[in-house]
């Protein structure tokens, strides 16, 4: 998927938060051209989000040239959240701390926001295909999550290109994948540079959260790494029940904290194009930024026959 077509549906969606704000709407029109960016802002020394920076704090570049910033928003917007969890045999005993988790996620959500559940295994199961859970109901995902029977092998690479179509579909501008997994795979059909690249290729931000042991010979924390590097998301590898209540919770306050920029490409060559976002502080320093590293660039070529 090219970069203008994911970005005319999410600047579309907040048309109304950038009128709300006293932004000048006039690039919405060609809105299809611009290349739009979850930004997150963290203070190096606690690692707190940083709040209510002035669009004058970002610079944006491109493949190491400076952009003008089109877009910027930090308002809190709605967010469709797909919830990818492993249901193999090995997350058996684990089950309970991630319903745990996975509830206090959602409920810590806005009421407008969607959720849905893809469970995996030998297959893939689109667990709440009925309808899309929103947060502010959430016993209907509750209800999803205990009907999950761990069994079999691990097919996680084949559930995330099933989840990546599937949160695309969603009607929410902001979406976000949260993969609750060991990060081995045994039993897809994809490759992991398959879905590395349909990621690349999307408008959602991966969170990954490896549940395992130290003798899990499936185990790979180096997979879950990487689909959220490649994102803009981040990793959490909980070692107690506490500590996945901690990490779904700051997943939940992250997409709630974060800022919204956008620029309009310089190239349409069809290549991957590097990004790198600076935020200046008040004394002259930076803060820690984590977005998304790149997005691949529209062609002015037509598309092969």
């Amino acid at each position: 998927m090219h970069s203008r077509l994911f970005v005319a549906a999410f600047v579309t969606g907040l048309t109304a938060v950038v009128a709300s704000q006293d932004q000048a709407p006039s690039f919405l029109g060609s809105s299809s051209e611009l290349v739009v960016l979850p930004v997150m802002v963290l203070d190096k020394r606690g690692g707190g989000f940083v709040s209510a920076l002035d669009r004058d704090r970002f610079t944006v570049y491109d493949n190491g040239r400076r952009q003008d910033v089109l877009l910027f928003t930090s308002e809190d917007t709605p967010v469709t959240i797909g919830l990818v969890i492993d249901n193999s045999g090995s997350m058996r005993p684990k089950m309970p701390e991630v319903i745990a988790g996975t509830l206090a996620l959602a409920r810590s959500s806005r009421p407008d926001d969607e959720v849905f559940t893809v469970a995996f295994n030998d297959a893939v199961v689109e667990a709440g295909s009925h309808q899309s859970v929103t947060a502010g109901d959430s016993e209907p995902l509750e209800s999803t999550l205990r009907s999950m029977a761990p069994q079999g092998r691990t097919a996680l690479y084949d559930a995330l290109l099933v989840s990546l179509d599937r949160v695309e579909h969603h009607t929410q501008a902001r979406k976000a994948l949260v993969v609750i997994s060991d990060g081995g795979d045994n039993a897809s059909r994809a490759t992991l540079n398959e879905v590395l690249a349909r990621a690349r290729r999307s408008n959602v931000v991966i969170f990954t959260i490896g549940l395992f042991d130290e003798e899990d010979p499936d185990r790979n924390p180096g997979v879950l790494k990487s689909l959220a590097e490649s994102t803009g998301g981040t990793r959490f590898l909980p070692r107690s029940p506490g500590l996945l209540l901690q990490a779904c919770t700051r997943i939940a306050r992250e997409l709630r904290s974060g800022y919204t920029i956008g620029f309009v490409p310089p190239d349409r060559d069809g290549a991957f194009h590097r990004i790198r976002v600076d935020v200046q502080s008040g004394n002259g320093g930076k803060f820690s930024v984590r977005t998304r590293p790149g997005y691949f660039a529209a062609s002015t070529l037509p598309p092969r026959p």
